[in-house]
């Protein structure tokens, strides 16, 4: 399988004043094309620091991290931002949208920022919309809506400029048990169609859904399961 992202021996340190704060050791990941990955952690282990990695929302310390084969460290920051626009779809906790712009125009705004053609968009925001089982939504504010269909919107405006890969931040963490599993339900089907997704949760439940669970210890990779298979990096 092709890889998607790649870390390659990526730490990364914060520095308080004089005081040096090591956050990641080493990280070594590669998520390949149609890979459903779980990052798994407890609060403080590194797993949020590892999802900027990944997402390319921030800059190691040393290692490197390839996204389509390009090294990140050699792109300015405006093409990073680029980057991100075109081959990563996030989805977080909290939804991020805009309250004062109805559902089909939250799914445009990544394509506007794109400077799309607005008949194209509209079009594509409205099947994304209908992928997630929201046609009937599209004129509703965010505030109209329950958590699991914000959700459901944040999962289509992901998707908007045909990413690479969808990085999940806790897409669960708001909602119940579930609609969480519903939420999920919608990743495995659009992993079942071809599209690679990693996940962040501290949930097993959640994780589970996956096909591969990588656990996250103080920031180092504590266990890589594939299919089952647990492999316990010592």
């Amino acid at each position: 399988m092709k890889p998607v992202i790649e870390l390659k021996d990526v730490s990364k340190e914060y520095r308080m004043d004089e005081i040096r704060v090591p956050v990641l050791h080493g990280i070594n990941l590669k998520i390949v094309e149609n890979d459903f990955a779980s990052i798994m952690g407890p609060s403080g282990s590194g797993k949020s620091t590892l999802l900027h990695m990944v997402g390319a929302l921030d800059r190691p310390t040393s290692g490197r991290i390839l996204v389509g084969g390009t090294d990140l460290s050699k792109l300015s920051d405006s093409e990073i931002a680029r980057m991100r626009g075109e081959k990563i779809g996030f989805v977080f906790q909290t939804f991020n949208l805009y309250p004062s712009l109805d559902v089909l125009g939250n799914v445009e705004l990544p394509m506007m920022i794109m400077e799309k053609d607005k008949t194209e968009r509209r079009k594509r925001a409205a099947e994304l919309l209908e992928l997630v089982g929201l046609k009937e939504r599209m004129e509703h504010l965010p505030s109209q809506l329950s958590g699991g269909e914000r959700q459901r919107v944040a999962i289509a405006r992901a998707l908007a400029n045909e990413p690479s890969f969808i990085l999940a931040d806790e897409p669960t963490g708001n909602l119940d048990s579930k609609t969480g599993a519903e939420i999920m339900q919608i990743f495995k089907k659009l992993n079942a169609e071809g599209r690679t997704i990693v996940v962040v949760t501290h949930d097993i439940n959640i994780a589970s859904h996956s096909k591969r669970i990588i656990k996250i210890k103080d920031g180092r990779i504590a266990g890589d399961e594939k299919d089952g298979r647990m492999h316990v990096k010592k």
